[in-house]
C-alpha cells in the first residue's frame, strides 16, 4: 500500500471510532434519561395508588398481569402498603388472584 493510502484508512479508522464513541455516549445518555424518567413515573404512580384505593386496584390488576418472577418483588416489598389504605380490605395477593 501507498504511504497515502495507509494515512486514509489510518484516518478512517479514527474518525470510525469517535463516530462510535459520540453513539455509545449519546445512547447512555437515553438510558439514564430513560431510567429517571420511569424512576419518577413509578414513584409517582405509588403515592396515587397509596393515597387511592382505586388507583391501588388498578395497578395490582396490571402488576397481576407481570411474570411471577416480577409480581414477586411486588409483593415481598408491599410497595402498595395496602393493609395501610384506610377503608381497604385490598391485599396485593387478593387483587392478583382476583384478576386471574
Amino acid at each position: 500500500m501507498t504511504n497515502r493510502l495507509e494515512t486514509a484508512l489510518k484516518q478512517y479508522s479514527q474518525a470510525k471510532a469517535r463516530l462510535q464513541l459520540a453513539q455509545n455516549r449519546e445512547n447512555e445518555k437515553r438510558r439514564k434519561l430513560e431510567a429517571r424518567a420511569k424512576f419518577l413515573l413509578g414513584g409517582w404512580m405509588l403515592d396515587e395508588a397509596r393515597a387511592d384505593p382505586q388507583v391501588a386496584r388498578q395497578l395490582c390488576q396490571v402488576i397481576a398481569q407481570f411474570s411471577e418472577r416480577d409480581r414477586a418483588c411486588f409483593e415481598d416489598l408491599n410497595l402498595l402498603n395496602l393493609e395501610e389504605i384506610p377503608g381497604s380490605s385490598l391485599t396485593s395477593k387478593s387483587i392478583a388472584e382476583e384478576s386471574q
